[in-house]
């Protein structure tokens, strides 16, 4: 009889990968002066794209409680709301709200996500964790940007080398994880305890891509993160009760995530964690589009004045992209709703050539009816450009660059415009923050009175500022009054 079916019952030390972020999450040393700026805009932004979501009902329908009555006096809140919660619903309602539009910062490599949707579970437990604390130190915004290069990190140094979308993952699992690391050890949880929660986390398994991609798009992405920013909470008071882990969960042969999910193949590191990638993060600043296209759009923008008179007499248009680009944002037929559309290249393309804009509410139902948006998709073809590519896995670069030409019936052409780095990259990152800052305020002032603008343009006016301000405190800033507008439960 063969024994090669018995397995060792001997519980082995826990994966490499798990210990390595178990120690650095609890890691206590400053990081770079860039970083933490960075990590100051990114939680203006983001707390800015969250207001902006509150004017769309497809959103608002899904915060609140779980059930209705099931608020918490005394939790966590939810910014541009009156909602109190317990902190793993007020996790998957501000990460939703961050994410719901597809404004929020970017981080792309081998697999690309959105570091500032782990924001709605650092936020909510850091808020909770400081009202229990009373007049007790508490927790102070300063570890809140702390936990916020935390997850970027995490988040980004796995999806440099890693590409779960290539074997149908999608990175909303890297939310799960980044998130889980860092709120446990918020919550106090010690080394241990930390590995027990991420075991969890990567147990849970894989997000399929479905809801992504033609012909399944749907609105789901736009509250995945939120749905794995209150996991990674919930796995984090578990472990913090005493939850047992699962030390090989990645390594296990037969049943664990490599064997499972990731095709046999153990997960590749190039770097150790630091804060790289809270550093080389990327803004969407002009328009909320997939970020692959956001040269595309900025390309089609310029040649806004010189075909708008002339789209009859256009013939076809030439993108060219990276191979990221034409892989997952390359979408031809009917597109039903706006999260198809803002998956789409060709509709990103075809909005500011025709109306020289592209906004959140270009992607609703009321503009894509204009035939000419679809007329124009069918004339375009879309081509991988392999200097692109290859500038777009260069980590010195991280180049997301694209180019659009119009090309018209009479046999002439608009100039080649080429784009090769976004508004919100590192390298125009001078360029970028003034107007970072416009587009803040301009989502503060779609939600708040004068005077509470002004309140929270000055807790967020610089590094310092911002960094002794307890959570509490500052969350106070973001509660909805009567002058504000639709407040708890009173959002259709």
């Amino acid at each position: 009889m063969s024994n090669t079916s018995v397995r060792d019952a001997q519980r082995p030390r826990p994966d490499a990968v798990l210990s390595d972020m178990a120690a650095y999450s609890l890691t206590r040393g400053a990081f770079s002066d860039e970083a933490r700026e960075t990590a100051r805009l990114c939680l203006m932004d983001s707390l800015g794209c969250a207001l902006a979501a509150l004017e769309f009902p497809a959103c608002t329908r899904l915060l609140g409680p779980v059930v209705p009555g099931a608020v918490m006096p005394g939790g966590a809140r939810v910014p541009g709301t009156a909602w109190e919660l317990e902190p793993v619903q007020a996790a998957f309602n501000i990460g939703a709200m961050i994410r719901w539009l597809d404004f929020n910062d970017t981080f792309l490599a081998a697999e690309w996500g959105h570091p500032s949707d782990n924001l709605g579970a650092i936020l909510a437990v850091a808020d909770y964790l400081d009202r229990r604390a009373g007049d007790n130190r508490g927790v102070t915004m300063g570890d809140v940007l702390t936990g916020m290069i935390k997850a970027h990190e995490i988040q980004g140094v796995i999806a440099l080398e890693n590409g779960f979308n290539r074997v149908g993952l999608d990175h909303v699992l890297l939310v799960r994880v980044a998130s889980t690391a860092v709120v446990t050890a918020m919550l106090g949880g010690d080394r241990e305890q930390v590995v027990n929660a991420l075991s969890n986390a990567w147990i849970d398994g894989g997000a399929l891509r479905t809801y992504r991609h033609a012909p399944n798009t749907g609105s789901r992405k736009s509250w995945a993160a939120g749905d794995a920013a209150s996991r990674a909470v919930r796995l984090g008071l578990m472990a913090l009760q005493g939850e047992m882990g699962y030390p090989s969960a990645l390594s296990a042969k037969g049943w664990g995530y490599y064997d499972v999910l990731f095709g046999g193949r153990p997960f590749s590191f190039s770097q150790p964690y630091g804060s790289y990638v809270m550093e080389n993060v990327l803004f969407k600043i002009s328009f909320p589009a997939e970020f692959h296209a956001q040269t595309a759009v900025e390309a089609a923008l310029e040649l806004h004045g010189a075909v708008r008179d002339r789209l009859d007499d256009i013939e076809r248009i030439v993108i060219e992209t990276q191979e990221a680009g034409s892989r997952i944002i390359d979408k031809t037929g009917p597109l039903d709703n706006p999260a198809d559309r803002d998956h789409c290249i060709q509709y990103m393309v075809a909005v500011p050539l025709i109306h020289g804009r592209l906004t959140a509410r270009d992607y609703e139902d009321e503009v894509a009816r204009d035939p000419r948006i679809d007329a124009l998709r069918e004339k375009m073809e879309v081509r991988e450009n392999p200097e692109f590519t290859v500038d777009y896995m260069d980590p010195d670069k991280r180049a997301i660059g694209n180019a659009v030409q119009v090309h018209f019936t009479d046999g002439g052409a608009t100039a080649r415009v080429e784009v090769p780095y976004p508004i919100g990259h590192r390298r125009r990152r001078s360029e970028g923050v003034p107007l970072l800052q416009e587009k803040f305020e301009r989502h503060l002032a779609s939600r708040f009175s004068r005077d509470r603008c002004e309140t929270i343009l000055e807790a967020c006016s610089s590094l310092d500022t911002l960094e002794r301000t307890r959570v509490s405190a500052f969350m106070d800033h973001w509660v909805a009054a009567d002058e504000d507008g639709p407040v708890e439960g009173d959002f259709e």
